[in-house]
């Protein structure tokens, strides 16, 4: 097990390593930094006392080591726009969408899991149709446009929601809504396909043999085996919710690090813009790593193939 964990620890600090390297390299293609700063109708002495000024004249492979280097050490740099710290005003914003992440991942479970065995235990019939119906829904419906259709409902139609803000848990609850309903169709899908092929192995037969309940054999014997990989997705949805937050937190205005993402990238703020790329891809490597572990712990023959 400790050599398995090793690999891949090494295996995720290489993909983190070349992730920063890339994310680096596509920042700086997309634009010149220094005419963003020096603003338009600049003159040419000024964008290059810029470029000096920020260490943008030096070659593209030192500029990463530095930023390298200075990063281990804990130092991201000054933002461009918000004229501070890069560091804490990451920290700042990072809590808002980790607990966005968590309540949508949360919620989409508690909403596929039950769905998942009501459609595996009633394979064909209405009951399965209804649900991978909302599945197909909830995949296939932009999460911007469900975000819109709850604010016009809940918000300005009932009043029973605030439409933006992070201030107490209401503000949280149409953004959940929305993340957790567009990933939940994923799991569910993963919960009855892997109910299905449990209720028809040979030890359910025997359990049902045995005289045991229909209950007891869902619940004990088919769901615990099912649920095995529920882990590692569950890991890498919560990762890609972390990432892929910054749509949901502009259209409710959550203080959070997709709204900091989206804010940087329309002012060219790139010192911040590197930091939140880095930073999360660094949690969803992470968070990949720990649901490969968890799934060798449970499933001795990940770690022996």
């Amino acid at each position: 097990m400790l050599a398995f964990a090793t690999k891949r620890f090494g295996l995720a600090l290489l993909v983190a390593v070349t992730v920063s390297a890339l994310a680096f390299l596509l920042l700086r293609a997309s634009g010149d930094v220094a005419i963003a700063l020096a603003g338009e109708g600049a003159r040419a002495e000024d964008i290059e006392n810029i470029r000096r000024i920020y260490g943008l004249d030096r070659p593209l492979l030192v500029q990463y080591f530095d930023w390298l280097w200075k990063m281990a050490h804990g130092d991201f740099g000054e933002s461009l726009y918000f004229k501070t710290e890069v560091w804490p005003l990451v920290m700042e914003k990072l809590p808002t969408t980790m607990l966005l992440a968590v309540f949508s991942l949360t919620f989409a479970l508690a909403v596929s899991i039950p769905l998942g065995i009501l459609a595996a235990v009633y394979p064909n019939s209405w009951i399965d149709r209804l649900c991978l119906a909302l599945a197909v829904v909830g995949q296939a419906m932009p999460n911007f446009f469900f975000a819109l259709i709850l604010i016009m409902v809940l918000a300005v139609s009932l009043h029973w929601l605030p439409v933006s803000g992070s201030e107490s848990w209401a503000h949280f609850v149409m953004p959940t809504i929305t993340l957790g309903y567009y990933i939940a169709p994923v799991f569910m899908r993963l919960v009855r396909a892997g109910m299905i092929e449990v209720l028809a192995s040979d030890y359910v037969r025997t359990a049902r043999a045995k005289g045991l309940s229909q209950t007891s054999i869902i619940l004990k014997h088919a769901l615990r085996n099912a649920l095995v990989p529920i882990v590692a997705l569950s890991a890498v949805q919560l990762g890609l919710l972390l990432g892929g937050s910054v749509v949901i937190e502009t259209i409710f205005a959550l203080d959070g690090a997709g709204f900091l993402a989206y804010q940087s990238i329309t002012h060219k703020d790139l010192p911040v813009t590197q930091a939140l790329l880095t930073l999360l891809s660094i949690l969803y490597v992470g968070l990949i790593l720990i649901a490969d572990i968890a799934n060798a712990w449970l499933d001795p023959r990940i770690r022996v193939g």
